[in-house]
């Protein structure tokens, strides 16, 4: 029986859908250079390419590093791999891959339905960038379906959800949303930076398009900006890359290959952030000056079931309320020692930021408002002990 087993391992090595999650992070688009034979994909620091004559470009596919470049290809490769996808696209940030999703999608006059507890940058986008453009939206709870159903109008071609939320770790019903977009004709896009391929996968329960800030976990080293977009669907792709060619929103060959190095080590990482996370919600939960717990691997979290079924684990995001209103989340963000003041998520360092005067500022007096009281972590990978120690004092 065991030798059978092996028997069936082999004979799918060449089949990179068939290997392990860790496997396909390393190996997937990595094959090892046909020329020197360096394991590690090189960075082709060119911005033009010979041709084998007018038009015979090189692979059928470089001719100018804006179009296509190998190490970029094979970050692009690699994530949707990972992804379970057909197509992976890089972009130069979260933010471009965002603008080229809607502005590939929609057309003025469309109709967005955008999450309640969206990411600033994307509520900010659609609010003064595409609403310019004739593009309107709605923000709804996603976590309730039937409201969802009900913000649907024949004019609806977005679904636009993150899965954990951005500050307020919200989950929604990636398959229940994929149903409700089905039927509106509309195409389901979810943002995965939080949960990474790692935690979740969109694409097998039915979105359309994921998205990725991969300046965050993907990256995982705080030292590039980059995103992502996903998918299965040939159309879009063929719209995404026109779109994203003719803007030239692409990432440099140094930022594809800082990607795909940090991509290697994603499982590790996540395992490692998840358990820290888990540490610090023990923590928190019943200090006398935190009134709540933003987390979805709590029980009593209102969509933790949901959760448990569509992730493997809860991440290393953690947001909490205090009792002190902002004046006390300022104080306590300022006198973090380990937990670093900044913006951003997803690093192996720790950070800790009030979203409602950094991340979330531009949603101030909109129906998205992040309450002072409230500060977002991103746990680490350092010593859990030294974490938890720089927290409580920081409580005092």
């Amino acid at each position: 029986m065991e030798e059978a087993t092996l028997d069936s391992r082999l004979g799918d090595m060449t089949d990179v859908s068939k290997w392990g999650f860790e496997t396909r992070a390393i190996h997937a688009g990595q094959e090892p250079d046909p020329r020197t034979g360096a394991v590690i994909v090189p960075i082709y620091a060119t911005s033009t390419f010979a041709q084998d004559g007018v038009g015979g470009v090189r692979d059928g596919a470089y001719e100018y590093s804006r179009t296509r470049n190998p190490t970029r290809s094979a970050l692009e490769e690699a994530l949707a791999s990972l992804e379970g996808g057909r197509h992976g696209l890089a972009f130069a940030s979260g933010m471009a891959a965002a603008d080229i999703a809607l502005r590939s999608i929609t057309r003025p006059g469309d109709h967005v339905i955008l999450g309640s507890d969206a990411y600033g940058g994307t509520f900010r986008l659609l609010d003064k960038v595409m609403s310019v453009w004739g593009v309107e939206y709605t923000s709804v709870d996603l976590s309730d379906l039937d409201a969802v159903r009900a913000a649907v109008r024949p004019t609806t071609k977005v679904v636009w959800c993150e899965t954990p939320t951005n500050p307020l770790l919200g989950i929604a019903d990636i398959a229940g949303l994929a149903s409700i977009s089905a039927e509106a004709g509309a195409k389901l896009v979810i943002d995965n930076t939080f949960a990474t391929p790692y935690l979740q996968s969109p694409l097998g329960l039915g979105a359309d398009v994921v998205l990725h800030s991969t300046t965050k976990y993907l990256g995982g080293h705080s030292d590039v900006v980059g995103g992502a977009l996903i998918t299965s669907d040939d159309e879009l792709n063929e719209k995404f890359f026109f779109m994203r060619n003719a803007v030239g929103a692409v990432p440099s060959p140094f930022d594809s290959w800082l990607v795909l190095r940090g991509a290697k080590t994603l499982a590790l990482r996540m395992e490692r952030h998840s358990d820290n996370a888990e540490r610090i919600v023990d923590v928190l939960v019943g200090h006398p000056k935190v009134t709540r717990v933003y987390f979805p691997g709590l029980s009593g979290h209102p969509n933790h079931e949901v959760a448990a079924k569509q992730m493997r684990r809860f991440g290393g995001m953690v947001s909490f309320a205090v009792t002190g209103g902002e004046a006390q989340a300022l104080e306590i963000a300022a006198r973090t020692k380990l937990f670093i003041l900044g913006e951003s998520l997803g690093g192996i360092e720790s950070l800790i930021e009030h979203p409602g005067k950094m991340t979330h500022a531009s949603t101030t007096g909109s129906p998205l408002h992040i309450d002072g009281d409230i500060l977002r972590l991103s746990v680490g990978i350092e010593d859990s002990d030294d974490l938890v120690e720089d927290l409580l004092q920081a409580l005092g």
